[in-house]
């Protein structure tokens, strides 16, 4: 099994498992949110260990160890992107599976439980023309001061959305143009998101231009931007207009 079919799989059964946990009806609120980010997780390392025990790890929800810095492949999973809206029974939460390789995200897949769909790296599906007027998804309580920014200048559109990696799978859908975040995230809710967005042909960066890095010791990364290849000029250079 390849590296890509295996964090498909494992994204997707991670996704079942979630749906299931919920479907129950035993736990509600903030319990069911604990109750499926425990369960998907135990399920998503063990089988990493076993299938690839000699891959670092790390995920959101296990501890953190140093071990995994002197890997050259590394694994980094979210178990559930997104608990708010899991909890909530909506769709717009994922679960991510990637593979980081020297530090680049490299192999990866985004499952979205809730619309019956797996984004991964190796099967690509075709993107849709983009919409006359940019649409920039954000947060639904936090939208970022830089989007709300070069949304107004560029003429763009925000669409307010759940988790990291239903916005980010949102532009490789076809449902948004831009996704500019700048609020702080960790390297487990943008790793598979740009995995796949790259193996689409987005652009991928942090919001100055600088690539993503990952398998680093300090887990926070910043921002990121993920969008149209042919709006990414724009977009950055509005973004550091505003923060000059």
């Amino acid at each position: 099994m390849t590296d890509a079919e295996l964090a498909a799989q494992l994204a997707e059964h991670a996704g079942r498992i979630l749906l299931q946990v919920r479907e129950s009806g035993l736990i509600t609120g903030k319990p069911l949110g604990k109750a499926g980010d425990e369960t998907a997780n135990q399920f998503l390392v063990h089988a990493l260990r076993h299938l690839r025990p000699d891959d670092g790890l790390l995920s959101e929800e296990s501890k953190d160890t140093a071990e995994r810095l002197d890997k050259k492949r590394v694994w980094i999973v979210d178990p559930v992107d997104g608990t708010r809206e899991y909890g909530e029974a909506r769709s717009d939460w994922a679960v991510h599976v990637a593979l980081a390789i020297d530090g680049v995200a490299e192999v990866g897949a985004v499952a979205l439980p809730g619309l019956g769909e797996v984004l991964r790296t190796d099967q690509r599906i075709s993107l849709k023309p983009a919409a006359a007027k940019p649409r920039l998804v954000v947060s639904r309580s936090r939208p970022a001061r830089e989007a709300v920014e070069v949304a107004k200048r560029i003429g763009g559109e925000l669409v307010e959305m759940g988790s990291a990696g239903a916005k980010a799978m949102a532009v490789v859908r076809g449902e948004a143009e831009i996704y500019l975040h700048s609020g702080g995230q960790y390297e487990w809710d943008s790793c598979a998101p740009v995995a796949v967005a790259r193996a689409h042909g987005l652009h991928c960066s942090r919001i100055d231009g600088r690539p993503l890095v990952y398998n680093q010791r300090e887990t926070y990364m910043p921002d990121l931007l993920i969008c149209r290849e042919e709006l990414a000029e724009r977009v950055l250079a509005e973004v550091a207009s505003l923060n000059g």
